[in-house]
């Protein structure tokens, strides 16, 4: 065989390179059951704190959008992994075409030949190491590691490509660059070939018009620089090694580099960095499947085949998958793409990003502008054409008619805007940073405000992801677990404590960290499933525990697994020894373990009963009162057996596990539970008072996830919740009583399990979309991905959290996906953001996000009166009026690019008003973050008082230097020339020029005034001064004395007043516009107490 041979069906993976879904089916489940008897169980709590990964990880992938379909996307079913065709269809909405069911099974056919034709699971140690060319031993050599990288390339996740040159274009020419580019073509005609001699005014302005779109360019540039940062900063999180045999040398290497044949041995702890095939194990190797799976049963290990599928066959371990018990080696089969994980990610990634909300406001507003912007210079180049070339030749040439059209373009389009937005998001991006959210997208930061739907997952999100012993009982009798403590730790401890706390020590495979023995009990840290953590850490916390263990050695053991879902240990003890006999005790569900059981513990009477009818009630009133209370029940058994056979033989082995599941005794019973987060009813509660609906989404079953949203808040009702036999009944339900019931403050609660969403009709979903209170238990990645996309469909803004690969499909569809930093690698590729500590920060989040947006409008607000209004009215006045220009085309640029830029930064530092949590979410479809209000406010009352007053001051010089009075100066057209009052050509350009000067130095100063107005929207400057520590804003003084220095440095350099037509300013032009300036402060002032006054006014409801 070649050296490098591989099985033809990797071939066919080009077939199945888009669209991957892969399926994870629960073998109990009526849809997908496959004769494997009862099924396995799952173990309601969580991966304990221990299983930290500690090697490997594999690389991330980008965020993309999910296919808006969510029928075409990733399937994933229960626990156990296979390739579903037709049955994952079944839920398809109405609307879906034969075409696309047909081209998405196509596609499903193709994928499930590629696993389908995978035998490395089939073959023998030998033939798989023989198949791969590699030694047990020595593993692969330098030169086969080379020619297999060359060939398969690294061990990564798939990443979108990026376009780079569809990137800078999208710079240069994107948004409002593209009008200024037509401005930049124009001025350099103007300079030649229609300008002679040659205008160096026009090159200048050319030239920095290009500077402006550089200074545009490199923001949005900086800005996903800054959101690659950020993902690098993700990916660095943790560490990513592997420790393989090569060169028969035990090496330590990236997980990047693996190959294929590639041996690898793995450790309690490890996170398995590729495919894997089973060489060898301790006895007791055990995965942790939920980042696949997203449920918490463990997967024994195997060496030889258990099921023909390649995905569910036990002797293969799955890339990002966690080694949870024991060690082993193992092959490396399938790498990067061509892995499990790799063809979710692939899917994953392989579509296009959706714009976020703020990014479709902004082109929204780019939209309006120009083509207001176009609709003005046409209207100037039409009157050009047939008025002014026509009636007034020798006032406008073309070279001034073309200036003032673009003059018109500079005024109009607020150039400084797209860079204070930039800033914008990276300040509240850094601020989100602060407290322990990092956003991956700049323009996501704003979408959290909008969100009114937030489904959130409840394993390590809404819980501790710590599971301990809550509650402790005997059959007949609960008893506290401290008072069993105490007791086992007394000078006469009863027998029935001693032999439960034994049961618990002993039957364990979990053990404390070494490197944490010395510190308190609850402190360590420990290796092993986190339901043997808690037991463990509930018996080692007497005084005895030590002493137990070393008197009872084990001889034999059952391990774990999910089709016995019970384990079995086997003791020696020194009364046993002479008469042959050993103690057993098992430990599993009540349902598994209590059809065995005849006799039990009395904690009455301190000895062993029969297990009657009148105990097996008491055992299942217990059972039940737990399950509502979010525990998972555990029992503990015991037996005394004297096997036929010697120990450490195979016939020993049969015997005791033949023997295992009858008459044994119950010891006692212990409620284990993972608690929720300290501050998850706190965030729950917020997110409500914010206006977003809180609803639980998880794999749990409906008793246990309704018993967990109580108690973290998610149900409040007293009652029982509704469910899908409510919806089916229509009993006096309707989408609209139940809106009209919510927006009044009554709550109604629904309880659904995923099995019951397939049925769902569109009109039930109406319904279900309007409840305030929702538990979907059980539900599968496909279930939870077509949740959110209900949710959405029906114009909710849907945030998701998450952490296993499971949720990567919801997280992607969803408006905003949350992952926690301790999810799975996929999870935190597919998330908007990621909460690096306490949930509750997804609330400052949540603050930061609405923060955002009303600072964007104050920017715009302030940007709009002197960058836009204020400026266009000096070119209507000169083509239509005949007015001298007022101000030049290079003034207006200055004000738009620098003055106002700087001053506009002061407001993204701006705290907030008011309590923002307390308002509802912004409507994404009505609350547009430029509208008719911010309108009205920027043109209509600000702009006009400061076009009136620079106007006055431009008439005001030529009055006092000229004593030309201002009904003298319409309609001049070219009467603006040699002669007119006396003055030469010189001195009239003079006159002008200063004039512009004057014009642009009191808009500079009135915008003080108009930052002061719009940092508040309605409390008063004396409510909310920047010099008070509540609102205090010292960036403010900061940036009025930069805009001072570039107005200065405008109009006074030489070097500037010969290049582009600027002026000093007389002395008295900068002193009158500061009253003025706080003459326009005033009259918003006047605005706001009337609209606190009168709330309901006609003012009130036109303010923005």
């Amino acid at each position: 065989m070649p050296e490098e041979a591989l099985p033809e069906a990797a071939e066919k993976e080009a077939a199945a390179e888009r669209d991957t879904r892969i399926t994870f089916n629960d073998a109990d489940h009526p849809r997908f059951a496959r004769g494997r008897g009862e099924g396995r169980g799952r173990d309601e709590g969580s991966r304990s704190r221990s299983r930290r990964r500690s090697l490997s990880r594999g690389s991330n992938i980008s965020r993309s959008e999910l296919p808006s379909s969510p029928y075409t996307g990733i399937q994933i079913e229960y626990r156990t992994l296979s390739i579903n065709v037709a049955e994952s269809r079944a839920v398809d909405t109405e609307e879906s075409s034969t075409d696309l069911k047909a081209a998405a099974i196509k596609k499903d056919k193709a994928d499930e030949d590629y696993f389908a034709n995978l035998n490395y699971h089939e073959l023998t140690t030998d033939q798989i190491a023989q198949q791969l060319n590699v030694s047990h031993t020595d593993g692969l050599s330098d030169n086969m590691v080379a020619n297999r990288q060359q060939r398969d390339g690294r061990n990564t996740l798939p990443k979108p490509k990026t376009n780079y040159w569809k990137k800078i274009l999208g710079y240069i020419f994107g948004g409002f660059c593209s009008v200024l580019w037509v401005g930049v073509v124009i001025f350099f005609i103007c300079w030649k070939p229609l300008s002679n001699p040659p205008s160096p005014v026009n090159l200048a302005l050319a030239i920095l018009v290009i500077i402006v779109i550089t200074l545009q360019a490199g923001f949005s540039a900086f800005q996903d620089w800054s959101t690659q940062r950020t993902m690098k900063s993700i990916t660095d999180l943790l560490p990513s090694e592997a420790l393989v045999v090569r060169e028969g040398k035990t090496i330590k290497i990236s997980a990047t580099e693996l190959v294929a044949g590639d041996i690898v041995h793995l450790q309690i702890g490890n996170k398995v960095p590729a495919d894997l095939r089973i060489l060898s194990h301790s006895g007791d190797i055990r995965f942790d499947r939920s980042v696949l799976t997203g449920e918490s049963d463990e997967i024994e290990g195997a060496v030889d085949m258990t099921d023909p599928s390649f995905l569910e066959s036990r002797n293969i371990a799955f890339m990002g998958t966690l080694v949870v018990n024991g060690s082993g080696v193992g092959i490396v089969v399938l790498t990067g793409s061509r892995s499990v994980m790799g063809r979710i990610a692939k899917a994953t990634a392989s579509t296009e990003e959706r714009p976020t909300l703020i990014q479709r406001e902004i082109w929204r507003f780019v939209r309006i502008i120009v083509g207001l912007t176009i609709v003005l210079a046409l209207l100037i180049l039409f009157t050009w054409v047939g008025w002014l070339r026509r009636d007034h030749p020798s006032y406008m040439n073309v070279v001034a008619m073309l200036n003032n059209v673009m003059g018109c373009v500079v005024a109009f389009i607020p150039e400084g805007m797209p860079v204070g937005v930039a800033l914008t998001l990276m300040m509240v991006a850094r601020r989100m940073k602060a407290v322990n959210v990092l956003p991956k997208g700049l323009s996501t930061v704003e979408t959290l405000g909008c969100v009114n739907v937030i489904c959130s997952d409840k394993t390590g999100t809404l819980t501790q992801n710590e599971m301990h012993v809550n509650s402790s009982a005997f059959v007949d009798q609960p008893i506290p677990v401290n008072e069993i403590q105490s007791n086992v730790d007394s000078e006469s401890p009863d027998a029935c404590n001693l032999r439960l706390m034994q049961a618990a020590l002993l039957c364990n495979d979990a053990t404390f960290d070494p490197s944490t023995i010395a510190l308190p009990v609850a402190a360590r840290q420990v290796q092993g499933n986190a339901t043997d953590a808690a037991v463990l850490k509930f018996a080692a916390s007497t005084q005895q525990s030590e002493q137990e263990a070393s008197k009872m050695p084990r001889v034999f053991q059952i391990p774990f697994n999910s089709k016995n879902k019970y384990m079995l240990t086997v003791h020696s003890t020194a009364d046993e020894k002479e008469s042959k006999q050993y103690r057993v005790f098992v430990k599993g569900a009540p349902d598994v373990l209590l059809p065995a059981c005849t006799a039990y513990w009395s904690r009455k009477s301190n000895a062993v009963l029969p297990l009657d009818a009148a105990a097996k009630v008491a055992f299942k009133e217990y059972q039940d009162r737990l399950s509502r209370n979010a525990e998972r029940v555990i029992v503990l058994c015991e037996k005394i057996v004297t096997p036929v056979n010697a120990i450490n033989t195979n016939a020993f082995s049969d015997e005791i596990a033949a023997d295992a599941m009858s008459n044994l005794t119950v010891i006692g019973i212990l409620g284990i539970i993972d608690p929720p987060r300290p501050e998850t009813a706190n965030t729950v509660r917020e997110c409500r008072r914010a206006g977003a609906r809180f609803f639980m989404v998880t794999g749990d079953y409906g008793l246990t996830a309704a018993a967990i949203a109580r108690n973290t808040g998610i149900f409040t009702s007293e009652r029982d919740p509704d469910t899908i036999d409510r919806i089916h009944s229509k009993l006096g339900l309707s989408s609209q009583d139940l809106r009209t019931a919510r927006d009044n403050g009554e709550i109604r609660s629904l309880l659904l399990e995923g099995h019951s969403l397939g049925g769902l009709s569109n009109d039930d979903w109406e319904v279900i979309c309007e409840y305030g209170e929702i538990v979907f238990a059980r539900t599968t990645p496909e279930q939870k991905l077509r949740i959110v996309e209900e949710f959405r469909k029906r114009d909710n803004v849907v945030a998701v959290t998450g952490d296993g690969v499971n949720d990567a499909p919801a997280l992607r569809a969803a408006d905003v996906g949350v992952a926690v930093v301790t999810g799975s690698d996929v999870a935190i590729e597919a998330a908007d953001l990621v909460l690096l500590d306490k949930f509750d920060s997804i609330i400052e989040a949540i603050r930061l996000g609405r923060l955002v947006f009303q600072n964007l409008q104050k920017v715009i607000a302030y940007l709009l009166p002197a960058g836009s209004w204020s400026e266009i009215w000096p070119v209507l006045l000169n083509v239509f009026f005949g007015v001298p220009l007022p101000l030049s085309s290079f003034l207006m640029i200055i004000i738009c690019v620098f003055t106002d830029l700087f001053l506009s930064l002061s407001l993204i530092m701006e705290k907030e008003e008011f309590d923002l949590l307390s308002l509802p979410p912004r409507n994404h479809k009505r609350d547009h973050l430029i509208n008719l209000k911010i309108y009205v406010q920027a043109y209509l009352f600000t702009g006009f008082m400061e076009t009136i007053t620079a106007h006055a001051m431009f008439f005001l010089y030529y009055w006092k230097q000229a004593r030309i009075p201002v009904r003298e100066m319409f309609f001049l057209f070219e009467g603006y020339s040699e002669g007119f009052h006396g003055f030469s050509q010189d001195e009239l350009a003079h006159f002008n020029a200063v004039g512009q000067s004057v014009y642009f130095v009191t808009l500079v100063i009135l915008q003080w005034g108009n930052i002061l107005s719009v940092r508040n929207r309605r409390l008063s400057i004396f409510q909310a001064d920047p010099f008070t520590a509540k609102r205090r804003n010292p960036w403010l003084i900061v940036s009025i004395l930069i805009s001072l220095a570039i107005a200065i440095f405008v109009t006074e350099v030489p070097g500037i007043q010969s290049l582009f037509g600027t002026a000093s300013v007389p002395i008295e032009f900068w002193l009158i516009p500061l009253p003025l300036a706080l003459g326009i402060l005033a009259m918003d002032e006047i605005r706001k107490l009337v609209v606190r006054v009168f709330p309901a006014g006609p003012i009130a409801k036109i303010a923005w």
